[in-house]
């Protein structure tokens, strides 16, 4: 079994190659502007799970995850030839709210600090 900083590194370098992929190789249109956010490994390297993510939020993610299963195929063959496994693992998408729930924290944060400086102002 790996380490788990092996499990990371491995995890990282998928990362990086399919979000290199994803801006250079692929033209799929439903996966424009699409990020990769995380990948973890499990420790049998059997499974890659991919976390994807996209400026339009969450109305695009069915569609995305959609585009990003039809690319799986020539995603793991790419990785394959760049990464040295033994076997590739197996991809599996999902979509990352986080980015969203980041961008709604910090609208709460402001509507906060103007509530703040409107009392400081009474």
């Amino acid at each position: 079994m790996p380490s788990e900083v092996r499990l990371q590194r491995i995890a990282d370098r998928i990362r990086e190659e399919i979000s290199g992929m994803l801006l250079k190789e692929i033209s799929d249109p439903r996966l424009h502007l699409v990020s990769v956010t995380d990948v973890t490994v499990d420790r049998e390297l059997a499974f890659a799970d991919v976390y994807v993510s996209a400026v339009e939020g969450e109305t695009r993610a069915k569609e995305i995850l959609t585009g990003m299963e039809s690319a799986s195929g020539f995603l793991r063959r790419e990785l394959a030839g760049r990464v040295d496994l033994r076997a590739m693992p197996r991809l599996r998408f999902h979509w990352d709210p986080t980015p969203e729930n980041a961008d709604h924290m910090e609208k709460l944060f402001a509507q906060i600090r103007q509530e703040r400086e409107g009392d400081e102002k009474k």
